[in-house]
């Protein structure tokens, strides 16, 4: 719940809305009455939305995500620059350029010309330009710091945008309900509530009743941020302590499983030798095994091989000595 109370909002004029001429019907149900031709707001209605909408805002500052501000109003562009720069949350206070959400790429590339220029001051490039390059860039620079400066840091495409008055503003409310982006808004007797997931019924005029809503906003968001923190922190430390007493319990078992690896490595390796002797065995016993036969045979069968040769020589010789007897044999 809010830390605001009935009081302070009354005192602040949140309850202040425009002229009857000017109402749109839609914000009925958070009109309490009409009085000299003014409507006035419901407070407890307005205390409720933004309790609603406190609590959606730090759950998403929990969860890490980026909330736009935008606010060009001349009564709220100083009062939400600087709170929300407290919060390191990105914000347009000067003018929306269109399609900044819905053409996020191009918005990148501008970004990234300002980026490019200052790295053109650090790197001696800047130096080697002339007189009027240097004038050109600066003011394109100037130009660009005063459009996006304030949402240089946003790489992506925020989580949920904060409107203050969404008929000034009415670009970017119909680029964020393109995108499907979560609106929060402060909503004035003069607007359609149906158009934001979150209206905070209130006077959107005033800097008092802005300053106000800003402060319990930008509360929520912190709060946000310093529980993710703590979660984070936490998170470190039982992870530290867990991982000391994992190593603490493992070691002794790390150990004893290392000299068991050691231990079955060299029991494979014997075992593999083992297997590949015996699979080898038969081979090498048969070549042995053949060597001694033809040892001890080679004895008896030279004989035999001696008389099969003198025979095979014997009949060459008759052949030989057939053939010139008949070419020695006078013709009749």
């Amino acid at each position: 719940m809010s830390k605001l109370n009935f009081e302070t909002l009354l005192e602040a004029g949140v309850h202040f809305g425009h002229l009857k001429r000017k109402w749109n019907p839609a914000m009925a149900p958070y009109i309490f009455e009409e009085k000299k031709g003014i409507h006035i707001i419901d407070l407890n209605k307005t205390m409720v939305h933004l309790d609603h909408a406190c609590a959606a805002m730090k759950q998403i500052a929990k969860s890490g995500k980026k909330v736009l501000f935008v606010a060009t109003k001349k009564q709220a562009k100083e009062i939400v620059s600087e709170r929300v720069t407290k919060i390191n949350m990105p914000f347009v206070t000067e003018r929306w350029s269109g399609g900044m959400l819905t053409n996020f790429q191009t918005t990148r590339k501008s970004i990234r010309k300002m980026a490019l220029i200052d790295k053109m001051k650090l790197d001696g490039t800047w130096d080697t330009l002339n007189k009027r390059e240097k004038l050109f860039k600066t003011r394109q620079r100037d130009k660009l710091e005063k459009t996006f400066g304030s949402i240089a840091e946003m790489t992506r495409q925020p989580a949920a945008i904060f409107i203050v008055d969404i008929l000034k503003e009415h670009i970017a409310l119909a680029e964020a309900r393109r995108l499907n982006i979560p609106t929060f808004a402060m909503v004035d007797t003069n607007s359609n509530p149906k158009l934001v997931d979150f209206p905070i019924p209130s006077n959107d005029d005033a800097t008092k009743s802005i300053t106000l809503i800003m402060d319990q906003i930008c509360l929520a968001l912190s709060e946000g941020l310093e529980d993710r923190k703590n979660l984070k922190e936490g998170g470190n430390e039982e992870s530290t302590e867990s991982s000391n007493v994992v190593t603490e319990a493992v070691t002794p078992e790390v150990v004893a499983e290392e000299i068991v690896a050691e231990v079955t490595e060299e029991v494979a390796a014997e075992e593999v030798v083992a297997e590949v002797t015996e699979e080898v065995a038969p081979e090498v016993v048969a070549e042995e095994v053949v060597t001694e036969v033809t040892e001890e045979v080679a004895p008896e069968v030279a004989p035999k091989v001696a008389e099969k040769k003198a025979t095979a020589k014997k009949a060459t010789v008759k052949k030989v000595t057939a053939k010139k007897d008949t070419k020695e044999k006078p013709k009749k």
